[in-house]
């Protein structure tokens, strides 16, 4: 129903982009994905605004003036702009894969998922229990990159090689480790990465190539969002293309 809104819940079969420029990447990408976009009584009449209410009507989408959705959604403020879009369920396609096991954080997904893009990835596997990634705290942070890919969730881990067992596996982590300049990578590949806190368990080595990213002792480990990224850039340099 048109103009009706209510707090985000993981169960809702909606989600919502906060703020313009989300809102903005959404409708160039999926404007078939977008039920209704709310606008802020305070929202300043720039161009950048009516540039997206153009495009918003050009699609048919309807606009609602309404601050209730603002005071419900993003009551901290500097946000004028809410996209209301209808959440997907898509599977994996076959091809290289960024595997997350148990990721906890929003933030730290937001970004990855973000960094993935960057690196031409298309397909992201998610082990449960994770966080949402339809949260709108993993869409923000994603800066709209959730939107240029397939995301599906695995109950466990030998689900995901179940569907894809061909792919050569790359778990980052500590057990009998293999440097990441010297892995020979071979294609279709899924780059594997634990839990923030916790990383892979040591089990993983038994059905997958450890890898370790070098660093200095005067740290414990990086941060995920910092190994996934450095080693998306290690597996696509030989083939990147930055016109792309």
């Amino acid at each position: 129903m048109a103009g009706k809104i209510q707090r985000y819940k993981h169960n809702l079969d909606v989600s919502y982009t906060l703020g313009a420029t989300l809102t903005f990447e959404m409708l160039k990408e999926r404007p078939d994905l977008i039920n209704q976009v709310f606008i802020s009584s305070e929202t300043a009449d720039e161009g950048g605004i009516h540039e997206l209410l153009v495009s918003l009507k050009k699609h048919h989408i309807p606009v609602v003036l309404s601050d209730k959705a603002f005071h419900i959604l993003s009551p901290k403020g500097n946000c004028y702009v809410i996209g209301e879009f209808k959440k997907e369920k898509p599977s994996l396609k076959e091809g290289n894969h960024i595997v997350l096991v148990n990721p906890s954080d929003a933030g730290n997904l937001g970004t990855i998922l973000r960094t993935a893009t960057g690196f031409g990835f298309s397909d992201i596997a998610i082990v449960s229990p994770a966080v949402d990634v339809y949260d709108p705290k993993v869409v923000r942070a994603s800066m709209g990159a959730l939107f240029h890919l397939r995301v599906e969730y695995f109950q466990t881990i030998e689900d995901y090689i179940r569907r894809f067992p061909d792919n050569a596996r790359y778990a980052f982590m500590l057990r009998v480790p293999t440097p990441l300049p010297q892995v020979k990578r071979q294609t279709p590949y899924s780059l594997i990465f634990g839990n923030e806190a916790t990383g892979l368990p040591e089990n993983f080595a038994d059905f997958c190539q450890s890898v370790i990213i070098r660093h200095t002792s005067r740290i414990d480990s990086l941060n995920l969002p910092m190994a996934a990224g450095i080693a998306m850039y290690e597996f696509t340099k030989a083939d990147f293309n930055p016109a792309e």
